[in-house]
């Protein structure tokens, strides 16, 4: 067995960015004279020639080590070179979280939104980071060895391209010149720099220089030029280096697709473009005159229409959102009603309209036309707009540029934009209409990553065969090779999909088709050998299948379809759809996700509304403003899903289901739905917390007065929480129902009739609401005689005649209402012990004994049976004794029958 050498204690760690270069290296190992004794790392480096060099002599130079060797504990300084971006420093992400760590900061690149805070921050525009580090060696009077003169001045000549590039300074030339004086060898750079083609890297340089194109991006020639290789290629930024010289280029964007990725290298010979700026869009990072980026599962073609973007969008900046916003503003206020609202974006043929303060043009949020129109239908037309508008607004100012207008409408999906001064007021407003049009005029093209139809999708195919048994996996892929031989898209949807992202078990397969999904799961069902149950009302159907012992699971299948409501509350109208309009019909954005199961797209995640980045920051939030009114139910499953994901409700969503609140939709609701989700509710592992979070919204006293909480009813509905869990780990017949013992709780203390008229709300059906309101009677009865059971008598027969006519519910209600701990004990001794305790003789035993069948028989075996529970009748010959005593009082049962 081998064990870990033990991690070093390194008070003072130097390092750089991931996928290092001659600067990074150079100006590691230059700070490291600056700070005497600090533990040096190096973070890896792609460059083939740089990573043989290393190895064969800086590891040794200068002891370098990894990351992973570090005590992160004992770390008390950082020292960061060469970048100030957080996510090019995973290496060091773990000190980063320490608080205590003092963080100093050496860079040459321009400032970031994502820069690290330093105690001590060194930021010079020079030609390369080892040039700062040089002057600050040469200020402190240290003095260099010839190797580490060689290898910081090496980092000097690479980012300056040997003094060529634009971005070089005097100080550059000045460090250079110092270096020189302490034995800097010109030869090991010229070697080092002046590197051998492979014949790979030839084919690529070829590939290049055939498909270098210029382009006029707003004045200024831009040439992009695109390979494709087999492999990774780890020096492909020489080739770019090669091309530059060459063709004598300006600027120039080489784009190298490799493997999962295409590698971005920028180079510039003028500040007209700032390729460091552009490359940061992709992610990457670097300077004006020299940047790169790395960019995965992505093609060519795709990074090629974000960059276009990108630079029509960043060079000689000459389209404005002046230059293409509507002005005068056509607003409505705070005030205005829907159907005001409504009514203005008819008449204009409006979208949408902002909504702004009254009396002045500040602008608080937007409403949409499509909203207000479902509003009025909803007969809603009088309520103001605020209930319905959307309040997280972007807003843009008269000089952002296009790539702002793009980031808000396509990537945040807001169809208007209010354009304000800088005192807030809205002077004009782009749509959504205006960008298309703008972009249909202009040579720009949507960037990939701003398109939120195409920019979420990401394969899961591997997610699900790890975390799907393999029978499902198996059904799941005949589905999509059926829906291949039948020419229809098939797709698995809803909370499937969410709890598989979040690593929850859950095997309810849900299918959707974009076809007749009945006919689908005939044909599934016959392909499987299962058995097919129809619904044509709503075109759905289940597949059902039994396995060995018997157990049966299904699939159940829908055609594509978009629900509309015709009166708030109403149950849904079906029509045929699309799969995009299929989930926007459902509940909440965490519930809209679809994962395409053709064979050719098998694992494709379908996200259309943003679904995976609520489910990474933890929000319930509904599709669309009216989504409460159309079905009120939906605030109850909110509610269910905050606390079962231990989410949180959205601020939008929240103010929504207040909203519905106070139009009274609730009341409007049938009782049969209603009961279904608080049934489903008493079903979730914390009842409690969905009851303590509608009652802050006021919700159950809303269904009825009756339900709402007290103290001592949470109190009992904690503790039925306890006793169901305990109860469950006894995997006893029949199982207890939870909504019944929740119910009973819920009611604690309420009057006869109330109770009464709660279960009237609740549409339960006749039968059910006289069990249980014999059963409340009952275990109120019950918890009263335990009381004086407890006082007076504590045998076994006696607690056992107490309990024995009660259901599992009414046992466990007893166990969570009582405040005395030894009533809890013996139910719950009674529930475990007694209640499954038989005689072990019988009628027919007694019958043996010359006794005649009759009422007095019932006796006798009770009497038996309760000698048995009090430990005077352990046996069966203690047993037939006692009966046999019995019976000979009984006349052997004669005296009954005349």
């Amino acid at each position: 067995m081998t064990t870990s050498p033990p991690l070093i204690a390194a008070p003072v760690v130097v390092t750089a960015h991931a996928n290092a270069d001659f600067d990074a290296l150079a100006s590691i190992i230059a700070a490291g004279r600056l700070y005497p004794g600090a533990t040096l790392l190096f973070p890896g480096s792609q460059e083939r020639t740089l990573r043989h060099f290393f190895i064969k002599s800086a590891t040794y130079l200068f002891n370098f080590r990894q990351a992973k060797d570090i005590d992160v504990t004992s770390v008390e300084k950082l020292v960061i070179v060469d970048t100030r971006q957080h996510s090019r420093v995973p290496h060091v992400h773990a000190i980063l979280e320490r608080p205590e760590v003092e963080v100093h900061l050496y860079d040459h690149h321009p400032d970031t939104d994502e820069d690290i805070q330093g105690s001590l921050v060194t930021v010079r525009q020079w030609g390369a980071t080892a040039t700062i580090l040089t002057t600050e060696i040469q200020q402190a009077g240290l003095a260099l060895t010839p190797d580490e003169a060689t290898i910081i001045g090496l980092g000097i000549f690479e980012d300056t391209g040997s003094f060529t590039f634009a971005s070089t300074t005097e100080h550059d030339f000045a460090a250079a010149g110092w270096l020189k004086t302490q034995g800097m060898d010109l030869n090991t750079i010229s070697e080092l720099l002046t590197r051998d083609l492979t014949s790979e890297q030839i084919s690529a340089l070829n590939e290049l220089l055939e498909t270098a194109h210029t382009h006029d991006i707003n004045g200024v020639p831009v040439v992009i030029a695109e390979a494709s290789m087999d492999e990774y290629m780890g020096d492909f930024a020489l080739l770019a280096h090669k091309l530059m010289d060459m063709e004598n280029i300006s600027v120039l964007f080489a784009l190298g697709r490799m493997e999962d990725r295409v590698q971005i290298v920028a180079r510039a010979r003028s500040s007209d473009v700032d390729v460091g700026a552009i490359c940061s869009g992709f992610g990457g990072g670097g300077h004006t005159y020299a940047a790169s980026a790395s960019v995965k599962f992505k093609t060519l073609s795709q990074v090629k229409d974000e960059l276009f973007t990108l630079l029509y969008s960043a060079v000689n900046k000459q389209l404005t959102v002046a230059s293409i916003m509507s002005a005068p503003v056509i607003a409505e206020p705070e005030t205005a009603t829907i159907a005001k609202a409504a009514e203005t974006m008819q008449r204009f043929g409006l979208k949408a309209v902002p909504v702004v303060m009254p009396g002045t043009a500040r602008c608080t949020g937007y409403i949409e036309y499509q909203t207000a129109t479902r509003a009025v239908a909803h007969g809603l037309g009088a309520a103001p707009v605020t209930d319905y508008m959307n309040r997280h607004v972007h807003t843009a100012s008269p000089e952002d540029d296009l790539h702002t207008m793009m980031e808000i409408i396509v990537g945040q999906r807001q169809r208007l934009v209010p354009v304000v001064d800088e005192n807030g007021n809205a002077i004009g407003v782009i749509t959504r209409t205006d960008l298309i049009n703008t972009i249909i005029e202009e040579p720009a093209r949507i960037p990939e990553t701003l398109q939120p139809d195409r920019k979420r999708d990401r394969n899961i195919r591997s997610l699900i065969r790890e975390r799907l048994p393999r029978m499902h996996c198996g059904w799941l892929e005949a589905a999509g090779k059926l829906g291949d031989v039948s020419g229809v898209a098939v797709y698995a949807v809803g909370g499937f999909i969410r709890d598989l992202l979040l690593g929850r078990p859950n095997l309810d397969l849900d299918l959707v088709v974009e076809g007749d999904g009945i006919t689908f799961a005939r044909r599934l069902a016959k392909q499987l050998n299962g058995r097919i149950r129809e619904h044509q009302k709503f075109k759905t159907a289940v597949v059902i299948f039994d396995d060995e012992n018997g157990v049966e699971s299904r699939i159940d299948v829908a055609t594509a379809r978009l629900e509309y409501y015709e009166y708030p509350a109403a149950l849904p109208t079906v029509e045929l759809s699309s799969i995009k309009m299929d989930l926007f019909r459902r509940d909440f954005t965490i519930n809209a996700l679809a994962v395409q199961l053709n064979e050719s797209s098998f694992g494709r995640l379908v996200d259309f509304f943003g679904s995976q980045q609520d489910i990474k920051d933890k929000r319930i939030r509904v599709l669309h403003s009216l989504s409460f009114v159309e079905d009120p139910t939906r605030i109850l499953r909110a509610i269910r899903f905050e606390k079962r994901y231990n989410f949180a409700i959205g601020p939008q969503t929240s103010r929504l289901i207040k909203n519905a609140l106070g139009l009274g939709l609730m009341e409007k609701l049938s009782g049969s739905r209603l009961f279904h989700e608080l049934r489903l509710i008493t079903e979730e592992a914390s009842p409690l917390a969905c009851f303590k979070r509608m009652e802050e919204f006021d919700l159950l006293r809303s269904v009825h007065p009756v339900l709402a909480l007290s103290y001592g009813k949470e109190q009992i509905i904690a503790d039925v929480e306890k006793v169901l869990g305990w109860h469950r780990l006894l995997y006893q017949d029949p199982a207890a129902e939870a909504w019944t013992v929740h119910l009973l709780a819920l009611c604690h203390n309420a009057k006869y009739a109330d109770v009464r008229d709660l279960l009237k709300r609740l549409y339960l059906p006749r039968k059910q609401s006289r069990d249980f309101m014999l059963l409340r009677e009952n275990t109120r009865e019950a918890a009263a005689l335990l009381s004086t059971w407890l006082k007076k008598d504590r045998s076994m027969s006696g607690l056992y005649n107490i309990l024995h006519s009660l259901p599992p519910e009414g046992l466990l209600y007893i166990m969570a209402r009582t405040r005395v701990d030894e009533i809890r004990k013996f139910v719950s001794h009674y529930l475990t012990k007694l209640r499954d305790i038989r005689t072990d003789i019988s009628g027919e035993d007694l019958q043996a004994m010359g006794g005649h069948p009759g009422p007095c028989f019932g006796k006798v075996l009770n009497h038996v049976l309760a000698a048995k529970l009090d430990g005077a009748a352990h046996s069966r010959k203690e047993q037939l004794e006692l009966a046999h005593s019995m019976l000979r009082r009984y006349n052997y049962g004669r005296d009954e029958q005349q």
